[in-house]
């Protein structure tokens, strides 16, 4: 744990991981943890924020803080519902909104000698999203900051470092919610912002060869940003005591396989390459149920990895790239991330292999995984790579997996992501891709009808994978990559531009 944190009490928003992705933007190191579980409040803990909640204070059985330990004894900011709590059961009322407050508002009055509001500008944006409001607040509380239609946007209790606020500052659209937080975190707080890259490194480096000693090691690598980070760190800590083990499924980028191979050779890392694409092609047979193929490529890169493990004399850890969303969506209550995806590495680890795991990374967000990368002098074409899914091009074919399908999409997906880098399109898109699609079409190639197979492309533009949207690729762009796929990739006679955005749809169709 670091020696200073904020403590954010999680009521199930959307928007959770959000304010704590803000305050570490701050250099500020912070914990998510459930409103029910809440941890001890020792001295490093120098403030605490209540999230934000899809539920109401007036509901039957509404969440319920014991804030006992915390309100009153250190700095406390109630955003949302959080501020609708501290209202509502200490002596003030919360009711149904007159009109919806969802949106953009502006604060018609600011107290700017309030230390929260510091530096806020008069009219400024805010984002409002609740169907409550703060009707009235004791006679201990001041209202220190209002819009046209809510007069309780902010306020303090009087003799407390206790706040709260309708608004959420922790978004974009409210303009100066980062200073609003700054204010909380380094004025209020008192913290002091040494959460860097830099610090992150040198104790997770420290801490790593304190609790791995002589101990052997073992990864298994992805090829992705994660676990290549999660890799250079413990080869930092324990050097050749770490082995890593790189699985071909079959699933892969075009050459991904041996490029990456050879990227991490390079890197000085101790690298052992599987070529386990028969066993996966084998297992994922006759399959076309989404989940059902996570589950099969779950098992036999389980049964390849074990193979593997025991080859390596004496091991004693397994080494993961889980990083901190997967940590809160594993643990979340009541939130709408309480359900993980299968392929995640949370709690994936069978009975019958009896090693510890460590985590490096457990505690990083993905932006701040790659700003570790950088720290640590890696490859940037390996460091600002698009997230690739666990399950690889399996759910990028719709429908049955076979080799040629995939030797097919492999050519499409290169293709793609090629001419997005050779167009200096690639590093403005979060993530790309092809889809192999289950129908095929009628097409005319010279004099001859063809009755092939359709693919779509699709390229997200996002921050955090929660939310994406279509990226507005130019139409010249899109015309030569759908000229290229059909001229180069036999079976392929359409080519169709996904331009849905996440919600409603995914990132990816499975």
């Amino acid at each position: 744990m670091q020696n200073e944190m904020i403590l954010i009490l999680d009521f199930g928003s959307q928007y959770t991981q959000l304010i704590a992705r803000r305050v570490r933007e701050l250099n500020e190191y912070c914990e998510i943890h459930p409103y029910n579980k809440i941890p001890e409040i020792t001295a490093n803990i120098k403030g605490v924020i209540l999230s934000g909640s899809p539920h109401s204070v007036r509901e039957e059985n509404p969440p319920k803080p014991d804030l006992s330990n915390i309100k009153g004894k250190v700095p406390l900011l109630g955003v949302c519902y959080g501020a609708q709590y501290l209202a509502h059961f200490f002596g003030g009322e919360v009711g149904r909104s007159s009109s919806r407050e969802y949106g953009r508002a502006n604060l018609s009055f600011v107290n700017k000698e309030n230390p929260l509001f510091k530096t806020i500008s008069d009219n400024s944006q805010v984002w409002m999203s609740h169907a409550d409001t703060i009707l009235s607040v004791p006679d201990t509380y001041e209202i220190v900051a209002s819009t046209h239609d809510v007069k309780v946007a902010g306020y303090q209790i009087k003799g407390e470092q206790t706040y709260g606020i309708q608004f959420h500052p922790e978004v974009y659209h409210s303009t100066e919610g980062a200073q609003l937080l700054k204010n909380f975190v380094y004025d209020i707080c008192g913290c002091k912002g040494a959460w860097t890259s830099e610090s992150f490194i040198e104790t997770t480096v420290a801490d790593l060869k304190k609790q791995l000693g002589d101990d052997k090691v073992v990864l298994g690598l992805s090829g992705g940003v994660d676990s290549s980070v999660a890799a250079v760190l413990l080869n930092k800590a324990i050097g050749k005591n770490l082995y890593c083990v790189f699985v071909d499924n079959g699933l892969l980028r075009k050459d991904e396989f041996e490029n990456v191979l050879a990227s991490y050779k390079h890197m000085g890392l101790n690298v052992i390459g599987v070529n386990a694409k028969k066993q996966f092609y084998d297992a994922l047979a006759g399959i076309s149920d989404p989940e059902k193929k996570r589950k099969a490529i779950g098992k036999v890169f389980i049964d390849v990895f074990d193979q593997e493990s025991h080859k390596i004399e004496d091991v004693k850890w397994l080494g993961q790239g889980t990083i901190y969303p997967d940590i809160i969506e594993s643990i979340s209550v009541k939130g709408p991330s309480a359900t993980i995806k299968s392929h995640h590495n949370v709690g994936g680890l069978p009975d019958y292999m009896k090693l510890k795991v460590v985590e490096p990374l457990k505690s990083l967000f993905k932006d701040e995984v790659r700003r570790v990368g950088r720290a640590l002098h890696m490859d940037e074409a390996l460091i600002g790579r698009h997230p690739f899914p666990g399950p690889g091009l399996a759910i990028r074919i719709l429908g049955d997996i076979t080799e040629d399908k995939v030797k097919l999409l492999q050519e499409v997906d290169h293709i793609f992501i090629s001419s997005l880098k050779s167009a200096e399109l690639y590093d403005t898109v979060w993530q790309a891709g092809a889809i192999f699609l289950p129908v095929q079409s009628v097409g005319v190639m010279g004099d001859e009808r063809t009755y092939e197979n359709a693919v779509a492309l699709r390229a997200v533009s996002s921050t955090d994978g929660m939310t994406a949207d279509w990226c507005h690729l130019p139409y010249e762009f899109l015309a030569k990559v759908s000229n290229d796929i059909i001229n180069k990739v036999k079976g392929v006679n359409r080519v169709v531009y996904d331009i849905s955005s996440k919600p409603p749809a995914t990132i990816e169709w499975e």
